[in-house]
């Protein structure tokens, strides 16, 4: 999990630049979606039409040989240390004045986002807890304790946090900030989160699925798909959920199959939508219409991630062997081989390696 507090500012229209404590990065794109590159890599913000969501994906693939390389991206905007520094540190510092006149709480609100874009995540947490009782503040005391691995501790401030959803945010807004906030809900995608309910419960997804409590985790986010029932965001982390119960359940996999909706592959959310449908066919039984459902996935490579993809063609490995078409199995895992030799037992399934090695 990451996470940024940032200014931005618009160059021309599509055109904005971000500044943090990373370095400056740019944005390119109309609202809705953004092509960023910065020193964290590339990465797509998609936004989904008609709900107000967004996804995001690394588009920076991993080193590989023989692959020619991709072409440099635009160069920054100049930007001089004191102009960023300014920019960014504007609304994080009280002078002596605001301090007599700021709230208590709302200064430790401050006083731990200024720690929070120094790295310091333990200080920070400390003046959020001062200020617990803030919606604004347990939240982000939440999500530094989920960060720091302490997953009780994140859940109880996350809880209290979400008794007070209608709040949230409020902070945000009075001090002109952001917090943009990468949630991973797959191995290979991570969701754009900020101080809302829809975050809040998200987080605590992860914090029960981090103490083994995967009915709690379920629970959150069948109330998030109530909400928000079009959010393929909340369908693929419940989808994933349902698919690592053991042992997967035949009614386990029907949730699933019905979680994912009639074939779409608009996104890499979409596509890992169909990677979790195809599994759970193939649980069912229904090996024709997994490795329909598998084609299509994998007709779009474009801006797809890489494990993604992988993940796609060793489930067709699979379909295939379980349909007794040998041949394409093979095909299909030499194919992957090429591309990850270490990827789950491809190796062994290829007799290049002794089974549990």
């Amino acid at each position: 999990m990451s996470f940024r507090f940032w200014r931005r500012f618009q160059l021309f229209p599509g055109v904005t630049v971000n500044l943090s404590k990373s370095g400056p990065s740019v944005s390119f794109g109309p609202r809705g979606a953004k092509l960023t590159i910065g020193p964290r890599g590339t990465r797509a913000t998609i936004g989904l039409p008609g709900t107000g969501l967004f996804y995001t994906t690394s588009l920076t693939p991993p080193k590989r040989s023989g692959h020619r390389p991709d072409p440099a991206p635009p160069p920054s905007p100049t930007l001089t240390p004191q102009l960023e520094k300014a920019l960014l540190e504007q609304r994080l510092n009280l002078g002596r004045f605001k301090r007599w006149i700021t709230p208590d709480d709302e200064e430790a609100f401050i006083d731990g986002c200024r720690e929070l874009t120094q790295n310091r995540l333990t200080e920070a947490l400390s003046h959020f807890e001062k200020a617990g009782h803030l919606p604004d503040c347990a939240f982000l005391a939440g999500i530094l304790a989920l960060k720091l691995g302490q997953f009780n501790r994140a859940a109880s401030w996350l809880q209290w946090a979400a008794k007070k959803a209608d709040s949230l945010g409020r902070l945000f807004t009075k001090y002109g900030l952001t917090l943009d906030i990468q949630l991973p809900i797959t191995d290979t995608l991570s969701a754009c989160i900020g101080p809302n309910l829809r975050g809040v419960l998200l987080a605590l997804v992860e914090s029960y699925q981090q103490t083994a409590q995967a009915d709690a985790a379920m629970a959150c986010l069948e109330k998030l798909l109530a909400l928000e029932p079009n959010d393929p965001v909340i369908r693929v982390s419940l989808a994933e959920l349902l698919m690592e119960s053991q042992p997967l359940t035949p009614r386990q996999a029907r949730r699933v199959v019905e979680l994912t909706g009639p074939p779409d592959n608009a996104t890499p959310v979409h596509t890992a939508l169909l990677l979790y449908k195809a599994r759970a066919l193939r649980h069912l039984g229904l090996l024709e219409a997994a490795r329909e459902v598998l084609n299509l996935a994998l007709r779009r490579k474009q801006d797809r991630p890489e494990p993604l993809l992988h993940a796609l063609r060793y489930e067709r490995a699979l379909v295939y062997e379980a349909m007794g078409e040998t041949k394409r199995a093979q095909n299909e895992l030499e194919r992957l081989y090429a591309e990850a030799p270490d990827y789950a037992d491809v190796a062994a399934r290829l007799g290049l390696r002794p089974p549990g090695s």
